[in-house]
C-alpha cells in the first residue's frame, strides 16, 4: 500500500487506515509519501505517531503521480490523507497517469477526525476515489445525502471508525493509590481553536485555576506540536508562548506524545472539540466538551450538541461529571460497546470485491472542467497540474534529488513561514485593531 499524507495527524489517519481496512491478514508493505508544504511533519513528530513504514520520504504532487504513473503492480491500494483540494488534484492527476489501464490501484480516502466544517466542499473535492471513508454511521448518512444530492455517485462512502480508537477502558479513580497515581485532568489543546488571544488565554487561566483550586490533582495541558512545528491546521498563538506570562502550580505541566499514552493516566479529559474526546469517549474516560466560548459552529463544539457531555469550567471546579448520552455515542462511531474490532470489516470487503475485479471503471470525481470551470484549474494549479490532470511545464522532476542548497533554500523557506504566521502575523494583526 502507498499512503500520501500533507501532516503529522493525516499520516496516522492513513497510515493507520492503510492496516486497518487491508484484506491481507499477514504484515502489510507501507510506502509513505510525505506531501511537501507547510505542515509537512518533522522527524520528532513522525516518531510520536508510532506507525511503521518500509519506506518514507517527501514528495510534491507531481513526484508522487509520476511514481504511482510508473508501472502497474507496485501498489494495489493508495490511501490519500490529504486535505479536500490536494485530495481532488491527485485523483486527477491518477485520472489522467492511469488513463487506458484496465487494472489500477484502488484509491481510499477520508477525514482524520470530527466533520464539523465544510462538509459539502470537502466532500465534493474527495469524490472520485473508490472509497470515500466515513468515521461514523451519521458522516456516512451525512455524505451519502451530500453525494446524492448533487448526482454524484454514493457508491464510494463506506462506513468505518477512527483508525486510532483504542487502549483500555477507564477502571476509575482509586483514592488509596493517590500517591502513586492522582487524579488528573487533561486538557486537549487544538492548535486553531479558538483563534484569538483572549479566548486562549481565557482557557489557560481557567486550566490554571483549576489546578489552583484542586492541589491534590495533577492538571496537564496536552499539546499537538512543539514550537516551530506545523501540523494540521495553523497555530499562529501556541500555548507554550502564553503560559511563559501566567504563574501556574506545581501541579500543573505542559505534555507531547501519544495521546492513548496520555489517556492512560487520565481521569477527566476536557477540550473545546478535539477528535481527542473520541478517543476518551471511546475508553469510557468522563469527558468535556467546554461550552465557556459558547456552543458554536466556528469553535466545531457545536457537533457535541446531544451528547451530554457539555458543561463549562464552573461546572468541572464544582465537581460536575458529564455523563455521555449512549444514543448519540453509538451514532458516533466511538464503539464504547465493544464493536469496533467489527468497525473495519465493511471496508475490508469492499476492498477485496474490487481487488478482485478483472476490470476497474477510470477515476471519475464530480468536479471537471465542465461541472466546475471556474473552481477546478485554480485547484490543480496550485499542484502543477494543467486542467487535464497532467503536469504543468517545469513541474519538478521525481527522479532528480535537490541539491544541498535547494534542501537548505527549503528548510529556511519552511522556517521563515512558520515564524511569519507565529510572530509577525499577530503583532500586524494587533497593530490593526488598534
Amino acid at each position: 500500500m502507498a499512503v500520501l499524507a500533507d501532516s503529522d495527524t493525516r499520516w496516522k489517519w492513513g497510515s493507520l487506515t492503510a492496516n486497518r481496512i487491508s484484506p491481507v491478514e499477514s504484515d502489510i508493505r507501507l510506502d509513505g509519501f510525505l506531501l511537501r508544504g507547510r505542515a509537512t511533519p518533522t522527524a520528532r513528530q513522525l516518531q510520536e505517531v508510532g506507525v511503521r513504514a518500509d519506506s518514507l520520504r517527501e514528495v510534491t504532487a507531481v513526484e508522487f503521480l509520476r511514481e504511482l504513473g510508473k508501472e502497474e503492480g507496485v501498489y494495489d491500494v493508495v490511501v490519500l490523507a490529504l486535505v479536500g483540494g490536494a485530495v481532488q488534484a491527485v485523483l486527477h492527476g491518477l485520472a489522467r497517469a492511469w488513463e487506458g489501464r484496465a487494472k489500477r490501484p484502488l484509491v481510499v480516502t477520508g477525514y482524520v477526525g470530527v466533520v464539523y466544517e465544510k462538509l459539502a466542499d470537502g466532500l465534493l473535492l474527495r469524490h472520485g476515489a473508490d472509497l470515500v471513508l466515513a468515521n461514523s454511521r451519521q458522516d456516512a448518512d451525512r455524505f451519502r445525502a451530500v453525494y446524492e444530492g448533487v448526482g454524484a455517485d454514493a457508491g464510494s462512502v463506506t462506513e468505518v471508525a477512527l483508525p486510532f480508537l483504542g487502549g483500555a477502558a477507564y477502571a476509575g479513580h482509586d483514592p488509596a493509590a493517590e500517591r502513586e497515581r492522582p487524579y488528573t485532568v487533561v486538557f486537549a489543546a487544538q492548535p486553531s481553536v479558538p483563534e484569538s488571544r483572549k479566548d486562549r488565554t481565557y482557557l489557560l487561566d481557567r486550566l490554571i485555576g483549576h489546578a489552583r483550586l484542586h492541589p491534590d490533582r495533577e492538571v496537564l495541558l496536552k499539546l499537538r506540536s512543539k514550537p516551530g512545528e506545523h501540523t494540521t491546521h495553523i497555530e499562529e498563538l501556541p500555548y507554550q508562548k502564553l503560559v511563559q506570562k501566567a504563574d501556574p502550580p506545581s501541579n500543573f505541566r505542559l505534555v507531547y506524545g501519544h495521546m492513548g499514552e496520555v489517556l492512560d493516566r487520565t481521569d477527566l479529559l476536557v477540550t473545546i472539540s478535539s477528535t481527542a474526546a473520541l478517543e476518551s469517549l471511546h475508553r469510557r474516560v468522563p469527558t468535556v466538551v467546554l461550552s465557556d466560548l459558547g456552543v458554536r459552529e466556528a469553535l466545531g463544539n457545536h457537533h457535541f450538541v446531544g451528547s451530554g457531555c457539555l458543561a463549562s469550567w464552573d461546572q468541572l471546579d464544582a465537581g460536575h461529571r458529564p455523563v455521555p448520552d449512549p444514543g448519540w455515542v453509538a451514532r458516533q462511531g466511538v464503539a464504547a460497546d465493544g464493536s469496533y474490532e467489527t468497525a473495519f470489516d465493511a471496508g475490508r470487503r469492499r476492498l477485496t470485491e474490487l481487488l478482485a475485479a478483472d476490470r476497474l471503471p477510470p477515476l471519475a470525481p464530480y468536479y471537471t472542467p465542465v461541472t466546475a470551470p471556474g473552481y477546478l484549474p485554480g485547484i490543480l494549479a496550485r499542484h502543477h497540474l494543467g486542467p487535464d490532470g497532467s503536469p504543468l511545464p517545469g513541474a519538478p522532476a521525481a527522479d532528480r534529488e535537490p541539491s544541498p542548497v535547494r534542501q537548505f533554500v527549503r528548510k529556511a523557506a519552511r522556517g521563515a513561514y512558520r515564524h511569519g504566521v507565529q510572530r509577525v502575523a499577530p503583532v500586524i494583526r494587533r497593530m490593526g485593531e488598534l
